[in-house]
């Protein structure tokens, strides 16, 4: 090694060295309500209360691979849609430590996660509009974490990433005003949907809810990225 490469390990020597951490606000919909999954925290302080899933983020990994990592550690799920909502850096937002979090909008299909971690990691769903109390600046997150997804909604699909591969209009339905927080217009609704080619209606019907039942849809990914969309 030559002394220019060794002098270049030694730029930032004398500055002090901060935690990097993730935190992932990860939402779930189960009987028409949206969740919010926390884990009980490990270590203090604070101790054993509700808190987004997270931890540090480690020297042979990027921010992006240490939440995906954590992720399918806590619920055993591998295909996960993530996107970073923001970075939290407050100098005193962790009484622990000096910490810089990057929080991640997370969303799950609830059938999918692993019940055992789950479990282990003492993690529990809380409805949107009941969350216990949370420390630090975790409801700031979980804030940040719902406007992410209100806005995304309104130009992409990404919340079909909530539900089952079929499902009924109904159904999506009640996930987007779970997620609004308002009702929408059943017929404005659908014929907004029935006009997207990429929902597609199949020859399936759920009886879960009548004996007539309900037409299941579904939606083709293939062809709303042959569209020029990718956001999904």
């Amino acid at each position: 090694m030559d002394n220019t490469t060794s002098n270049n390990l030694h730029y930032y020597s004398d500055e002090k060295k901060f935690l990097v951490a993730t935190d992932c606000v990860i939402f779930g919909f189960e009987v028409d309500k949206l969740k919010v999954l926390f884990q009980r925290r490990a270590i203090e302080p604070n101790i054993g209360c509700p808190t987004p899933l997270g931890g540090f983020v480690k020297e042979d990994e990027s921010v992006d691979e240490a939440a995906y990592r954590i992720l399918n550690e806590r619920t055993g799920i591998k295909d996960i849609y993530l996107s970073q909502v923001e970075t939290f850096g407050a100098i005193n937002r962790d009484p622990g430590a000096r910490v810089i979090s990057v929080v991640y909008c997370a969303l799950i299909d609830k059938l999918k996660h692993s019940v055992s971690m789950m479990n282990k990691f003492q993690c529990q769903w809380y409805d949107i509009n009941q969350l216990p109390e949370l420390y630090f600046d975790h409801s700031d997150m979980v804030e940040k974490a719902l406007d992410y997804l209100r806005d995304a909604i309104s130009h992409s699909p990404i919340a079909l990433n909530l539900l089952p591969k079929y499902f009924t209009l109904t159904k999506l339905q009640k996930l987007y005003e779970s997620i609004q927080g308002r009702e929408l217009d059943k017929r404005n609704f659908r014929k907004r949907i029935n006009e997207m080619p990429y929902f597609i209606k199949t020859d399936l019907v759920d009886k879960s809810s009548s004996k007539r039942g309900a037409c299941l849809y579904t939606f083709d990914k293939k062809m709303y990225r042959s569209l020029g969309n990718f956001h999904i």
